[in-house]
């Protein structure tokens, strides 16, 4: 038996927490200073978190052992299972032809790129988001921009700053219901709480987007669509999160934000398109050139010129082309939402009592820890879920079992090192959190009394950076950002609520997320770049949440439900 101490050197919280803080010190090190590949700095960190545990902590080192290995598994399943199955999905549609067809479709809304990487990132990534969610949005979307035009890195860099607001009510809600079912507080009044918060975020991103793929002149000349479709978003977001429905909220806003770029595109046409789209090709030509633009898992558009195709756009090629996304929405929408589906689903998960630690680990209250089972959702998972819409696609778009086959197998292969480096980061976050070393730095960090308000967010930031999921966030910290909150007397659901929306803005930085990104976009092995082009952004994003939820402990408390 193994109770964790979270004061574990001479009594002194904060020298154990500066002691715990050292594995996630040592992946962003080695990641954003060092330069090394992720799964090396995911498998350093890995390495210091088993040290701290074992010398520090005095978990036995069986224990710790065994901790990796149910780590290690999750993130092979159910996390690199999804990306596989998304991009599997994805190569399906470049294979067969019908990407050319989305691609035509995308620039019959706006043949602007900077406005078409909002619609896709933001629109389209906040849908995917709002439905599957693990990984899923950033793998799909990063293709997409890739394939029409984007150089590698700056659609990697895209993708993951679009991947924030969406993230709080990603999966139905799951990091909402989530944090209720831990705290007792009713999932509906959190909602509403973060539908306040995350919005303001929402409101920029488009325009941040817009920043990344033209810089200034980008948003000058297209800010009238991209802050229209943040406003919408936005309000949307806010509406259905306090009135309408949590589960619901990602889809509502996501669609509202697409539907608003294609009405305000038929009024206000930006200004510099051609342009903007020569530069974006150029320095695609600029990477190629170079060698920088990596391997990408698709077949990309052609770097120089884009030429129309000669059959016209019909309404079958139309369909046929919007078909994959369609069907997802589909499955999604019935798996998620259809409770005889839903309840089905949850029947076939499989509860595995992890051997060996299962039972030999007990919480701080000394009650045995329920970290240490793993769910096997062999059939619920979104990963299994788009297998099967990637078995319909092939079927519908006629592609051969022994051509699927292949490139399910060629995918296998390039998400290698992207497998080795989620299931390291895994391990090291379940490491962390079953000897106690996760939960020593969020009690340090809530020891701060009244000013705790504008810090908690950092808790979420931080798990989600180290686990990748704003779900495994609230899971870490929801409870204590309740029990910080009523000790210091703050709104214990503003807290927990502001460790949700904290969480949207570490997700980018998560070295899981940077290695789904990478592997996207053909850049594996230089997760470290894309991470010194988003810490900024996340950092800068995080600041802003603190503030906010800070003013609303005191004088914007009016402005909560």
């Amino acid at each position: 038996m193994f109770t964790p101490d979270l004061e574990p050197l001479a009594g002194s919280i904060g020298l154990s927490a500066a002691v715990a803080c050292l594995p996630l010190l040592t992946v962003f090190v080695t990641l954003g200073l060092l330069r090394w590949k992720a799964h090396f700095a995911g498998l350093a960190g890995l390495v210091v978190a088993l040290a701290v545990a074992v010398l520090a902590y005095d978990m036995p080192m069986t224990l710790a052992g065994l901790s990796v290995t149910q780590g290690f598994a999750f993130g092979l399943f159910p996390i690199v299972w999804i990306v596989i199955c998304a991009i599997w999905l994805y190569e399906l549609t470049v294979t067969s032809g019908r990407f050319d067809d989305l691609r035509r479709i995308i620039d019959s809304i706006s043949d602007d790129p900077r406005i078409q990487a909002v619609i896709i990132a933001f629109g389209f990534g906040g849908l995917l988001e709002a439905l599957a969610g693990f990984g899923a949005p950033v793998a799909i979307t990063g293709v997409m921009l890739l394939a029409i035009g984007f150089a590698p890195m700056r659609a990697a860099v895209v993708v993951l700053l679009a991947n924030t607001a969406p993230v709080a009510f990603g999966a139905i809600g799951i990091p909402i219901l989530t944090a209720g079912n831990l705290t007792g507080i009713d999932y509906h009044e959190i909602g509403a709480y973060v539908g306040h918060q995350t919005p303001f975020i929402a409101l920029f991103v488009p325009l941040f987007i817009v920043f990344l793929t033209d810089g200034r002149r980008g948003v000058a000349q297209t800010w009238p669509v991209a802050l229209a479709v943040g406003v919408v978003f936005a309000v949307a977001q806010w509406v259905s999160a306090t009135w309408i429905s949590v589960e619901l909220t990602d889809i509502i806003a996501s669609l509202a934000g697409i539907a608003t770029a294609v009405v305000v595109l038929r009024f206000c046409k930006p200004t510099g398109s051609d342009a903007a789209r020569e530069r974006i090709l150029l320095a695609r030509d600029a990477d190629v050139d170079s060698g920088n633009s990596g391997t990408a898992p698709i077949t990309p558009a052609p770097v120089s010129t884009r030429t129309a195709e000669a059959a016209p756009l019909t309404t079958q090629r139309v369909l046929l082309a919007l078909f994959p996304y369609l069907l997802v929405i589909a499955v999604f929408s019935v798996a998620k939402l259809w409770a005889p589906v839903t309840g089905f689903l949850a029947s076939t998960d499989i509860a595995v009592p992890w051997p060996g630690l299962d039972g030999n680990i007990l919480t701080a209250a000394g009650s045995p820890a329920t970290t240490t089972i793993y769910k096997f959702t062999w059939l619920s998972t979104p990963g299994t879920l788009l297998l099967i819409c990637g078995v319909i696609v092939a079927a519908v778009y006629r592609v051969s079992a022994p051509d699927a086959a292949r490139l399910f197998a060629s995918t296998l292969i390039k998400l290698r090192f992207s497998a080795l480096t989620v299931g390291a980061v895994l391990a090291l976050a379940y490491v962390m959190n079953q000897s106690g070393q996760t939960i020593t730095i969020g009690t340090w960090i809530a020891g701060t009394g009244a000013f705790f308000a504008y810090l908690s967010p950092i808790l979420g930031w931080l798990g989600t950076a180290v686990t990748g999921s704003d779900t495994s966030a609230n899971a870490l910290f929801a409870t204590l950002q309740q029990t910080a909150a009523i000790n210091a007397g703050i709104d214990p659901t503003l807290l927990v609520a502001a460790n949700t929306s904290g969480g949207v803005v570490g997700k980018m930085i998560s070295p899981q997320n940077l290695a789904i990104a990478a592997t996207a976009v053909g850049l594996v092995g230089r997760e470290s770049e894309i991470f010194r082009k988003v810490i900024w952004w996340s950092l800068g994003l995080l600041l802003a949440i603190c503030l906010l939820v800070g003013l609303q402990s005191s004088v914007l408390a009016w402005m909560l439900p």
